[in-house]
């Protein structure tokens, strides 16, 4: 696993937070994942920006999604663009079940929570992060990684998707 040392990670995220979520002139998401090992799952918070993630669910929909509209319609939509641009799987790769619990909206973005259950106790998951990564070039995802005291982080991008996450 490519992991980013504090100082490196910095200058990824430096240009977001000088300038706020509000302008970003970059694309990017933050995903804070936690292996939770006594309920044998993994739990996942992605931040999104609301613009970004509404034209990519917009794409091949008859109308433009707003997700701040009512009813189910956001929330499936998005489920479903999660569980087809995040996957997890076994170091083996066999597939490992993405949930997707709800999603909350914070300034001008939103959290989606998601977790994924686990076969027991796992010493790493591969993770393929392409969130975005087909409606934005220069799209960055990070991944922050907690597993019992250990902490890394991982960088997604475009020709680098996936990774094997190990803990």
């Amino acid at each position: 696993m490519r992991l980013l040392s504090p100082f490196a990670l910095l200058l990824v995220l430096l240009p977001l937070m000088g300038a706020g979520w509000a302008l970003h002139a970059y694309h990017t998401t933050l995903t804070e994942l936690r292996y939770n090992a006594a309920k044998k799952q993994l739990e996942l918070s992605v931040k999104v920006f609301t613009d970004d993630f509404e034209k990519a669910l917009s794409e091949g929909q008859p109308v433009h999604v707003n997700l701040s509209d009512p009813g189910p319609r956001p929330l499936a939509l998005a489920s479903a663009y999660v569980q087809r641009t995040l996957k997890f799987s076994t170091a083996a790769g066999a597939p490992l079940p993405l949930q997707v619990l709800g999603m909350q909206a914070e300034k001008d973005g939103y959290w989606l929570y998601c977790k994924v259950p686990l076969p027991g106790p796992v010493p790493s998951v591969q993770l393929r992060q392409a969130m975005l990564l087909d409606v934005f070039g220069d799209q960055m995802n990070i991944v922050n990684i907690e597993a019992g005291d250990k902490k890394q982080s991982a960088l997604f991008r475009a020709g680098h998707e996936q990774e094997l996450l190990t803990w």
